[in-house]
């Protein structure tokens, strides 16, 4: 599992080489209690999995940082169903797909293939508490 993660973090970090961005001034805001709005999920847990594995590109507030991840807290994206999220998570979006406005790669279950999909779910929650 360790391994997996370092050489996750191995990836993203060759994959930001080059790539501008600005340095988060502050940490994740604490979740609320809005497990009911975010269709199920671990808020707790949820934010564990954000910050060890999506704050690389989307920033450690979700704010998003440039050329990398887009913002995600309170974004009309993040008022999709929890559900179609999910999906989403699940296979990434290429940087030729017509949506994807920053040609940056959203890799499958965000770089790390050892996320569940109660994982994803939880993540999915957290960010809905956010915003």
């Amino acid at each position: 599992m360790r391994i997996t993660r370092l050489i996750a973090g191995a990836v993203l970090v060759a994959l930001m080489a080059g790539c501008g961005g600005t340095t988060p001034s502050s940490t994740a805001p604490a979740p609320t209690a809005a497990a009911a709005s975010s269709g199920g999920g671990d808020v707790s847990a949820g934010a564990d999995v954000y910050k060890s594995t999506c704050s690389s590109c989307h920033a450690p507030d979700a704010s998003g940082l440039k050329g990398l991840g887009k913002e995600l807290v309170g974004t009309t994206f993040m008022s999709q169903a929890s559900d179609d999220l999910v999906a989403f998570l699940k296979v990434g979006r290429g940087p030729s797909d017509a949506d994807n406005t920053t040609g940056v790669q959203m890799p499958p279950r965000g770089g790390n293939p050892s996320l569940g999909d109660d994982d994803l779910l939880n993540v999915v929650a957290y960010l809905k508490s956010l915003g």
